[in-house]
């Protein structure tokens, strides 16, 4: 039996940029076994990109909602995408 793989594009919006969001993401991700990247977007928001195994992205997906105590998580928007059958890279990366 395998385990279920999941990859998602996350759009984190609210107080989440200049507060050390990014590297929250990414210490979470690492220490839940997630390749992938986080970034800030122009319009002010942050952007995952996470794949793994898919009870492990669920992880993640409640971590950012509560984000780091210096961010107010307003919302959380998940979209889908399809899952590499293995993962392209085994690191997680903060972006500019």
């Amino acid at each position: 039996m395998t385990d279920a793989r999941r990859a998602v594009r996350v759009r984190v919006a609210g107080r989440v940029q200049r507060v050390g969001f990014r590297w929250f993401v990414q210490r979470q991700a690492e220490a839940l076994g997630l390749a992938g990247s986080v970034r800030n977007t122009s319009d002010g928001l942050v952007e995952v990109i996470a794949f793994g195994a898919a009870d492990q992205v669920s992880r993640l997906l409640d971590a950012l909602r509560q984000g780091p105590p210096q961010a107010r998580v307003q919302s959380v928007d998940v979209e889908e995408r399809t899952a590499p059958a293995s993962s392209p890279s085994d690191h997680f990366e903060v972006l500019p």
